[in-house]
């Protein structure tokens, strides 16, 4: 046992209860990284009542802070101290361990000096330290003690003055992620790679500029640990966290926590099937039945995991269908389609199997079982169709524990340690069914004992060479000719530290790719179906600096070339989204964010696993474009077409090549050959795109997101704007055309701009397109206006004129210069007057009131001085009668919108005071006071009004508001007769 004291020093006691003193750290003699030795007491403390202070003076140990926190890792043989002034220590302990006080050696100070709190993942060899600040540093011990990353809440908008410093933090059992409790508030959990995958505190948006403050006044659901987090504690699988609030002491707090299905160690990979599995239910991602992806919900039998709890180990069959699921003893297979389990029939027989991890070799399925009695293991081969030791097609006897294990196609690898690797070749005879009697047969292959001071592997993964491979051979049945040509030569290592490598089966030769790397999936000869759209790249693997995309170098022997062509090495991945595998047929990685839902039955928020996808079409796309495959990139993009992400994945490919071009172009300015390398991948991608009807669409829209200083560039290579906009005309994609509109003022000047634009403008009228009508009214109004600035400053556009015509609101209406006529005006304002008023005279003599209204309100098209001048024109009623029955027809009063387009128009009619319009629409709506107003001062009217109303049968309807009328009217009736 090794105590740290308040003065700084260290005292040792063996569990027998022997005393061998007490060691002080000797502070007065380091540099900034290094520590000097221990000073060490020759005399045994000994139980005689002395006290520290005596002891220290008379051993000349310096006074100094106190010893907060111990940290002893056996895996690294490495002592942290933690003062409580915040300085860190990390010192070397030799094989004896923490016995002899001299083998204690003090190495590096750590961190800033402001370290709260410590906890070591042993495996990852990564030490986690949290600070006064708030944040928490991961030092990675297999690198010297190097500061790899920082992990905050600041980028979710939170501070040190909202969360407190950091008061615990706990890494998780298989030292995959790490909890974070912070002093004033809240709790999250972090991957190794810094995902942030759950946190009890609420989320404000990434864009907020100030920091979230929850009143306690709010009506809204409480908050985990809205008082701070003391303490917190995984339970021994890793399924739950439990956690004390700061201040309250009478509650535990648990969190269930779902694991991903990523297959480290022994248990096999999936791809098609995406799972994360809880203690004793598995969440599966699905994807076929429609484009979005769904969480199903899956309960394991009570039957067996009530007395087989915790799920430890899961896998999915090659095909997704299956599901391998092994508690803590024997296991048990779902099958998907028919929604069924199957179990052993013989409790016994599960009993005897302690499963340590699964792999499905085609329809079988292979348990690595520990057998306890005589502390070994073995391979057994269950056919998916009846678990049964009837049933069992092989057992396999293992040299040792098993490190990890991979399986392709009929080759199983299996690694002991320290780092030997065996690969065993399945030959099945017979057929597969419960009527036959087939037999399995394993035979060594290849044997390696490879040695290396490197960290263990974590995880290992066959690398098939890519050669078209014949059709007709089956999965499980090969003959000896073809064993050599199948065999796989090479796989991929993932050790604990996250270094990727690659490893040469023929020579034992390792090649180091790559490092902080958590996860990776090999997509090579992962599926013989047409579907696959990533057949043509070697792997992907997922680290802190997100996801990069493989792909082999072009040769004979890709895997011998001395660099792979990697592409893409960052793809954006949501930090909030944890991958959890692909989905090939659909060109995207699929993973999981954590959703706060809100119920009034609980106390505290739902924490929901939430599916998300993430496209890796573009970077395919470009990868084959760079390799001159022109023809494999068009058969792939015709297989996505009918991908919901399409179109986004065109706009990404061809800003990503163009950006790039733009990129390199800043850097080589002088070299020509380098620039019309990238041209080349440009008009590659613009053929490629033109190949589909999104291509219109997505040129304007990269063209959009880049600075117009570089549109030349771009529309080189994707054609001419005007062309392009001519296309979108044709096709009457007018909203398209509209965005071309900027770009052909560009490109090509404003006088062809405003052509095109009056034409566009032309077109949305006859199509009722009133808003993208009213956008191309302020462009080519502003584009004019600028047009005349910048030719003469003596005959600007009068901004009266124009406050008036677009911004009414702004500008009362008499500010319009009566005297201003059309011959003043520029050629472009009055084709735009001209254009909008004969649309206007156009709806008003068709009677085509609503679109009337959605025509003024979309270009702020000046109604009242229209009014005016056609009062006489196309604006007149002939007939009060026919005129009632035909708006009448129009406007049907029955609708909400109709009685407000109504409502819109009579208010302009009443400001130009036009009777006659007056009258019908204060009829349709039914305005009394409206009309009485109108009528007390006019009685000819009021008697002419009333008698055709009277008069037709039609407007029977409105005798009630005649009446109400005439009752009001009959004063000023009775003394206009006086």
């Amino acid at each position: 046992m090794l105590l740290g004291l308040s003065d700084g020093s260290l005292y040792s006691i063996s569990w027998k209860g022997e005393f061998y003193g007490v060691f002080g750290l000797d502070s007065s003699q380091h540099n900034e990284n290094e520590v000097a030795t221990l000073s060490h007491s020759p005399v045994n403390f000994t139980a005689s009542g002395e006290d520290d202070s005596t002891f220290a003076s008379n051993n000349n140990v310096s006074k100094k802070a106190a010893i907060a926190q111990l940290e002893f890792c056996v895996s690294m043989r490495l002592l942290l101290v933690l003062y409580s002034d915040g300085q860190l220590v990390s010192c070397s302990v030799s094989k004896k361990g923490l016995k002899a006080g001299e083998s204690i050696k003090p190495e590096k100070k750590l961190g800033n000096g402001d370290a709260v709190c410590t906890s070591v993942a042993g495996d990852q060899l990564i030490l986690a330290v949290g600070t006064r600040r708030g944040v928490v540093e991961l030092y990675d011990f297999a690198d010297s003690g190097l500061l790899i990353r920082t992990i905050s809440l600041y980028d979710w908008g939170y501070t040190m003055e909202d969360t407190g410093f950091v008061s615990c933090i706990e890494w998780t059992p298989d030292n995959s992620a790490f909890a974070v409790g912070w002093k004033l508030r809240g709790l999250t959990v972090w991957s190794v790679s810094g995902c942030r995958l759950m946190s009890t505190i609420r989320q404000i948006g990434l864009s907020s500029a100030s920091s979230p403050v929850v009143k306690t006044n709010q009506d809204c659901k409480y908050e985990p640990l809205m008082g701070g987090t003391s303490l917190m504690q995984w339970d021994e699988y890793g399924y739950r966290l439990y956690a004390i609030e700061e201040g309250s002491l009478e509650r535990i707090l648990a969190f269930s926590f779902g694991k991903c299905c990523l297959s480290r160690g022994v248990s096999g990979m999936t791809y098609v099937r995406q799972v994360i599995y809880g203690e004793d239910r598995l969440l599966v991602v699905q994807s076929e039945e429609t484009d979005e992806l769904k969480m199903l919900h899956l309960n394991l039998p009570v039957s067996y995991i009530s007395h087989n709890w915790p799920v430890q180990h899961v896998a999915a069959s090659k095909d997704g269908m299956y599901l391998a699921v092994a508690g803590l003893h024997g296991l048990i297979l779902y099958d998907i389609r028919l929604k069924k389990w199957r179990v052993f029939g013989d409790i016994s027989q599960e009993q005897k199997i302690q499963c340590e991890g699964l792999l499905w070799l085609g329809k079988i399925v292979v348990v690595c079982n520990y057998i306890d009695s005589s502390n070994m293991y073995e391979l057994l081969f269950y056919p998916r169709y009846h678990l049964d030791q009837s049933s069992l097609l092989c057992r396999k006897s293992l040299l040792a524990k098993p490190m990890v294990m991979d399986v392709y196609e009929d080759y199983i690898l299996v690694t002991y340690r320290p780092f030997d690797v065996h690969i065993f070749h399945v030959k099945l005879s017979g057929e597969l069914t419960p009527s036959s009697s087939p037999d399995l047969q394993l035979s060594t292959v290849r044997e390696l004992s490879i040695m290396t001071a490197k960290s263990h592997p974590a995880a290992m993964r066959f690398i098939p060479d890519q050669i078209p491979r014949d059709s007709a051979l089956d999965n499980h049945i090969s003959s000896s000719s073809n064993l050599l040509a199948r065999e796989p030569a090479r796989c991929l290592i993932l050790r604990t530290n996250g270094e990727l490598s690659l490893l040469d089966l023929d020579d034992g030769r390792e090649r180091e790719l790559t490092n902080s790397v958590e996860l990776f999936w090999v997509t090579c000869g992962l599926s013989e179906e047409k579907t696959n759209l990533i057949e043509d790249v070697s792997w992907l693997d997922y680290g802190y600096r997100g996801m990069q995309v493989w792909y082999p170098s072009p040769g004979v022997d890709s895997f011998k070339q001395e660099d792979f062509l990697q592409l893409d090495p960052d793809l954006e991945f949501d930090r909030e989204v944890y991958p959890l595998g692909l989905l090939p047929n659909a060109g995207v990685v699929v993973g999981v964010s954590q959703r706060m839902s809100f119920s009034a039955c609980t106390e505290f928020p739902c924490f929901e696993p939430t599916p998300q996808a993430q496209t890796i079409l573009h970077c395919l796309l470009r990868h084959l474009l760079q390799r001159d495959k022109s023809e494999e990139a068009l058969r792939l993009a015709k297989i996505s077409a009918e991908k919901p992400h399409f179109s986004h994945c065109l706009e990404w490919l061809l800003f990503t090549v163009f950006d790039a071009e733009i990129s390199r172009q800043n850097v080589n300015k002088n070299q020509i050959s380098v620039q019309k390398q990238n041209v080349s991948l440009l008009e590659k991608t613009c053929d490629l795109i033109r190949n589909f009807p999104e291509y219109l669409d997505v040129v304007v829209n990269v063209a959009r997101k880049t600075d117009g200083r570089h549109w030349a560039d771009l529309f080189t290579a994707a054609g001419r704007s005007t062309e392009l906009f001519e296309d979108c005309f044709q096709r009457r994609w007018y909203r398209t055309a509209a965005c071309y509109i900027l770009v052909i003022a560009k490109l090509e000047g404003p006088a062809v701009s405003q052509y095109c634009a009056l034409r566009l403008l032309q077109a949305t009228l006859d199509e009722s397109l009133y808003e993208l009508a009213g956008e191309l009214v302020r462009f080519l109004l502003r584009s004019g206006r600028d047009f005349e600035q910048s030719s003469t400053d003596s005959e600007k556009l009068s901004p009266r004129f124009l406050g008036y015509f677009l911004f009414r609101s702004s500008f009362s209406r008499s500010s319009l210069d009566k005297s201003t006529s059309f011959k003043d005006q520029s050629a472009h304002i009055a084709s735009v007057k001209n254009i909008l008023e004969n649309h206007a005279s156009y709806l008003m003599s068709g009677k085509e009131l609503s679109k009337l209204v959605a025509f003024v309100k979309g270009t702020q098209f000046d109604l009242v001085e229209y009014l005016q001048r056609e009062r006489y024109g196309s604006a007149r009623l002939e007939n009060f009668a026919s005129g009632l029955e035909l708006i009448g027809q129009k406007l049907q009063m029955g609708t909400l919108q109709s009685r407000l387009d109504a409502e819109f128009l009579l208010a302009h009619m009443c400001s130009v005071k036009f009777k006659e319009w007056i009258v019908v629409l204060a009829t349709l709506l039914r305005r009394s006071e409206v009309l009485f107003d109108l009528f007390r001062h006019d009685m000819r009217l009021w008697k002419a009004y009333s008698m055709t109303l009277q008069s037709h049968p039609a407007f029977a309807e409105y005798h009630d508001l005649l009446d109400d009328l005439e009752k009001k009217l009959s004063p000023t009736a009775n003394s206009e007769d006086k």
